[in-house]
């Protein structure tokens, strides 16, 4: 980890460092430790809200951290086929791959700091496994995946898929040259990435190196969240620590700050962030299963349309007796 990176990051454009005067460093309102748990048929999983209120994470309503994983041949898992209906689920794969395929044409393979942006809008069935070399050989598998809420006048938009490639993000450094950032959605500082929303968000990973302190930028009509997926170090101007496997809300303010431990673990050299936020939809959710809407009914009416048939179909080229699946529990990670 990371897949994606440069040789000289002091090339890169630069974050411009937020006016300590004007702007206003955000507070750290809590900090949570991510559960483990198992997703799909059984690849291992940090859910990464839990014990988090869904106001402050609006418009996110459920993240994982899939591995970071070193599996032995014939271990690495995936997800059978199930459905979604009303929000975007975004996997991003930092080292592996993924095969995706879905019931409205789209898929293909994400590895080494690719992302597959999956709008179900009305509903959609997708699959995502380990291509069966990587099932033949094991190796490290590491990832995330995001659900993005829509609000209710796109719980009903055309699904569609976005395969971002990891050459493709938005690259920046901190002003010394202290981080690399990826920007992967929406934009910082006035650099944009790929990732095309519905709803307005932010989404970028950071790699900051031991001893270096990153501030950065953040809009005020954004909520903002820091999720480490490796190393250690502090979060906010206080210093509050901050460990793998942990998840920072902030409160209002202009800018955001984390700083890596000076000392790392030698299997992840530096610390490894997630910054994300949005503007909160502020709607009520309604989120069982697959499916994230706004009120019990249309919940239940998803899962009718499900059973119907009216979500799509599994492709013929993919049928198998097993494929037939609703195995997905409120904190699917798929």
């Amino acid at each position: 980890m990371p897949a994606i990176t440069v040789d000289n990051v002091l090339a890169l454009p630069r974050v411009a460092t937020p006016d300590p005067v004007a702007a206003r460093p955000r507070p750290v309102v809590s900090v949570t430790t991510a559960p483990k748990g198992f997703e799909g048929e059984g690849f291992p999983v940090r859910r990464a809200f839990a014990g988090v209120d869904l106001r402050a994470l609006d418009p996110f309503i459920h993240m994982d951290q899939m591995g970071e994983v070193e599996y032995a041949p014939g271990e690495p898992k995936g997800t059978p086929w199930h459905p979604h209906r009303g929000f975007e689920t975004v996997t991003y794969i930092i080292d592996g791959e993924f095969v995706h395929h879905d019931s409205n044409g789209g898929g293909g393979v994400i590895t080494n700091g690719d992302t597959q942006w999956m709008t179900a809008g009305q509903g959609i069935l997708h699959i995502e496994t380990p291509p069966e070399h990587l099932v033949v050989s094991g190796g490290l598998f590491h990832g995330i995946q995001l659900w993005v809420n829509l609000p209710r006048a796109d719980k009903f938009a055309q699904p569609r898929y976005q395969d971002i490639r990891g050459g493709q993000v938005s690259l920046l450094t901190s002003p010394d040259g202290g981080a690399l950032l990826r920007v992967i959605a929406g934009e910082l500082d006035g650099h944009a990435g790929p990732g095309v929303t519905y709803t307005p968000i932010t989404l970028v990973h950071a790699t900051v190196s031991p001893g270096a302190s990153l501030t950065l930028p953040w809009r005020k009509d954004f909520n903002a969240l820091a999720y480490v997926l490796a190393g250690k170090g502090t979060v906010g101007a206080k210093g509050r620590p901050l460990d793998s496997g942990q998840l920072a809300v902030f409160g209002e303010g202009d800018s955001v700050t984390v700083t890596a431990d000076a000392q790392q673990d030698p299997r992840h050299p530096s610390m490894e962030v997630l910054f994300l936020g949005g503007r909160p939809i502020r709607e009520p959710v309604a989120a069982y299963g697959p499916f994230v809407m706004n009120t019990k009914a249309e919940v239940m009416q998803a899962f009718e349309d499900y059973q119907a048939g009216r979500l799509g179909s599994i492709p013929a080229a993919h049928k198998l007796p097993h494929n037939s699946v609703l195995g997905e529990a409120s904190g699917d990670a798929s």
